[in-house]
């Protein structure tokens, strides 16, 4: 068939959306996510506990500067500190065992007076009074609190009341705590993401490991659906290891249930063979049987011929129609009976056969009985030789044709073609312009007694046998058989594998 015959035909397909993640996948996903929130859970956790932790012994380094600055602060020296003129006014930072970096401050009429810094070398490095206003809002005597000194940072900062009536305030960094902080996230963060790589290549071997016997359990279905179970007699030998099915295991269970399954079937296709058997044997000896009385019919009502023109129109009429009954009940029979030998598998004669000079011929006889259609044969150069029985396969092109002839329309144009799509395969399409085949006939069009309404008439000829010897006999021959087709086009086409 050629490529245009072929876009012509084709219907156009449902696309299929793309399958969901395997059970695999989606239990090692689930299984990362689960870890990846239970360790931001404890990072969060850890970073707040940590922090807590090291703002309380800030505080108690704090508490124990601010006793050591009052100690040594000489009230009402008349300048800040109790210093002499001249002097900076933070000097009770330089009591012994003041940490470097500590802010000291003096509040008075609240007022910052003066502002200090110690520095790396011992000495004080003043603050401008503007960049500590935030200072005012600390009282003596309540707790640590967080302070922003512009460029300097965070402080935590308490107040204590002296003599004077003035208040110190001594404060230290928080950037010590910040960054221990900032260090212990990266280092929680560099642990979980190593733990997530390690526990996602582990659990995908685990998860791979654990689901091992369900993929032999879908491994043994698939095997148990690529067998040809619509026909023929069938054993299912495929099960599952006894010992994986007794486990019990979620998968042990599945792979029982399997194992019972496979039996049950096994048993329901041993069944039904048995009963085919019975009624192809039936078929065939019935068939037999039929063939003596229909020729005894048949004959009697011929020997009646040269009588019927003295008879009675309704006797001749009535004779008339008993030949034309046995004559149309014999070919039936004929055909049940060959049905009943290629189920039964009889061989079939093996020679070589020259479909060339065969559609010839088959094409040459539809021209003498089906004048009201146009034929067309297309046949290639080569010749094309086919191992097989002449008989039937003239019979399958022959009832190809007789289709055309008996469900279309008078002048339907028909094309017998002979072509090799694949290597090794003759393809012959048999291809008409006819109303085409009902959409609801086509998938059982090759099926036995399976006709049209238009054809379950009398007149039309047809005993819904013809298509079902068509594929019988293809198959025998190891070949395929399929039909294409839409309001104005139908095509058959058969393969059969060359010689």
């Amino acid at each position: 068939m050629t490529t245009a015959e072929r876009a012509m035909l084709r219907r156009p397909r449902p696309r299929l959306r793309g399958g969901s993640r395997s059970l695999r996948v989606r239990l090692l996903l689930v299984l990362v996510a689960l870890l990846a929130v239970v360790c931001a859970v404890i990072g969060w956790v850890t970073v707040i506990a940590m922090q807590h932790f090291l703002v309380g012994q800030l505080d108690i380094q704090l508490s124990s500067a601010g006793g050591r600055a009052v100690h040594v602060a000489p009230p009402g020296s008349g300048q800040p500190g109790g210093s002499a003129p001249g002097q900076s006014g933070a000097q009770f930072l330089l009591a012994p065992g003041q940490s470097v970096g500590t802010l000291g401050a003096r509040l008075g009429n609240g007022k910052v007076t003066a502002a200090d810094i110690l520095g790396n070398n011992g000495k004080l490095v003043p603050v401008a009074a503007g960049r500590v206003s935030a200072l005012t809002s600390v009282r003596p005597g309540g707790p640590p609190r967080t302070v922003t000194i512009a460029g300097l940072g965070e402080y935590r900062v308490a107040g204590t009341a002296v003599a004077d009536g003035d208040i110190l305030i001594t404060g230290l960094p928080l950037s010590g705590v910040q960054r221990t902080v900032h260090q212990i996230i990266v280092v929680e963060f560099v642990v979980a993401a190593a733990g997530l790589v390690l526990a996602t290549a582990a659990g995908g071997l685990i998860i791979r490991r654990t689901l091992r016997p369900l993929r032999q359990v879908a491994d043994t279905a698939v095997r148990v659906s690529a067998l040809p179970l619509s026909v023929g007699e069938v054993a299912i030998t495929e099960r599952i290891d006894a010992r994986q099915a007794a486990d019990r295991t979620e998968v042990g269970q599945v792979a029982g249930a399997v194992n019972r399954l496979l039996d049950h079937v096994d048993a329901a296709l041993t069944a039904r063979q048995a009963s085919e058997m019975k009624v192809r044997r039936f078929v065939a000896d019935a068939s037999h049987e039929l063939r003596t009385p229909l020729t005894a019919i048949r004959g009697y009502a011929e020997l009646t011929r040269p009588m019927r023109a003295q008879a009675p129109a309704q006797m001749s009429y009535a004779l008339e129609r008993v030949e034309s009954e046995a004559e149309r009940m014999t070919s039936m029979v004929e055909d049940l009976l060959m049905l009943a030998r290629l189920d039964a598998g009889r061989e079939l004669a093996h020679e070589p056969v020259d479909l060339t000079h065969l559609l010839l011929d088959v094409v040459s006889d539809a021209v003498a009985s089906g004048p009201g259609n146009h034929y067309e044969l297309k046949l290639p150069d080569e010749p094309f030789t086919v191992p097989g029985d002449p008989g039937r396969l003239h019979q399958v092109f022959a009832n190809l044709l007789a289709n055309t002839r008996v469900h279309t329309p008078p002048g339907t144009h028909v094309v017998v073609m002979l072509s090799s799509s694949d290597p090794g395969t003759a393809a012959v399409t048999v291809l008409d312009d006819g109303p085409g085949i009902a959409e609801d006939m086509l998938p059982t069009i090759f099926e036995r007694f399976a006709r049209g309404a238009a054809s379950r008439h009398r007149d039309a000829g047809s005993t819904g046998l013809g298509l079902a010897i068509v594929r019988a006999i293809v198959e025998s021959h190891h070949g395929t058989v399929k039909v294409l087709s839409r309001p104005g086009q139908t095509a058959f086409h058969v393969r059969l594998p060359r010689a």
